[in-house]
């Protein structure tokens, strides 16, 4: 079974012409067969208040209305991710931007609104495996954006961590599959504050009492629930690092934190 990292970055990454350079860059020398799936939330939201479009937020997840759709979809599916194809085919690598839609790859539904209504928010139902091993086994490089698509044919807006996290998940039958989550801190931290205080490794038990004593929150608690929820799926690894240090990763180096079932 040969290795697939999937790869997410983030609005940090994607909004620095150099850490997204440095980023893709790593991944152009790694050699390694590789899956990118992207966010960017941050140029949604500066674009939206261009353009006097109100966004919600609840515990960090957006309120997806029709105009944020429409919004999402321009900036997800089309400014960012011809950026970061653009930025591959600079490292002379072979990259395809996909969304959801494309090739119907990944299929979501929209989120029940009986809680909280987020609006056009779909949750991924179905990866199709078969189009991104096609990609991979061409040597190209699928750079997939957030924006998933309904079996009734919807747009709808979907987390990238859990975009990464559902496409690790599928192609876990056929490759050792790492889900490595690039981020604007150098992992998880012990101390928010300090950025050498860097937790190496995190246990179910960790994750839970660290839950209970605050020093987790917001953001970070779905994204490693996300990350637990991959690794109980076959998946082989996952890990949450600085996006500048995917080079050291690939080096063997261990940066970052990694997230662990025992």
């Amino acid at each position: 079974m040969g290795d697939l990292f999937i790869i997410k970055i983030g609005g940090e990454t994607i909004n620095s012409k150099e850490t997204l350079k440095t980023c893709l860059k790593a991944i152009a020398n790694s050699g390694k067969k590789v899956i990118l799936v992207h966010g960017g939330g941050k140029k949604v939201t500066d674009l939206a208040q261009k353009l006097f479009i109100p966004q919600q937020m609840v515990e960090g997840r957006r309120i997806t209305s029709g105009e944020t759709l429409e919004l999402c979809t321009m900036v997800y599916a089309g400014l960012i991710n011809k950026n970061i194809v653009a930025g591959l085919s600079a490292q002379k690598l072979m990259a395809i931007g996909l969304s959801g839609a494309d090739l119907n790859c990944v299929v979501s539904k929209k989120r029940d609104a009986s809680v909280i209504n987020y609006g056009f928010v779909g949750d991924v139902v179905k990866v199709d495996d078969v189009v991104f091993e096609n990609f991979i086994a061409g040597n190209i490089i699928p750079v997939v954006n957030s924006i998933s698509i309904s079996e009734e044919g919807d747009l709808l807006n979907t987390n990238a961590d859990v975009m990464a996290a559902e496409i690790a998940k599928a192609m876990s039958a056929k490759y050792k599959t790492h889900l490595i989550y690039c981020f604007e801190r150098s992992g998880v931290l012990q101390d928010i504050t300090d950025e050498n205080s860097v937790i190496p490794v995190i246990s179910k038990a960790d994750f839970k009492q660290m839950k209970e004593t605050k020093q987790i929150a917001d953001g970070m608690i779905p994204k490693l629930q996300t990350a637990f929820r991959a690794l109980y799926h076959g998946v082989e690894e996952a890990r949450i690092l600085k996006s500048d240090a995917l080079e050291q990763y690939f080096n063997n180096e261990n940066p970052g934190t990694n997230i662990s079932l025992h």
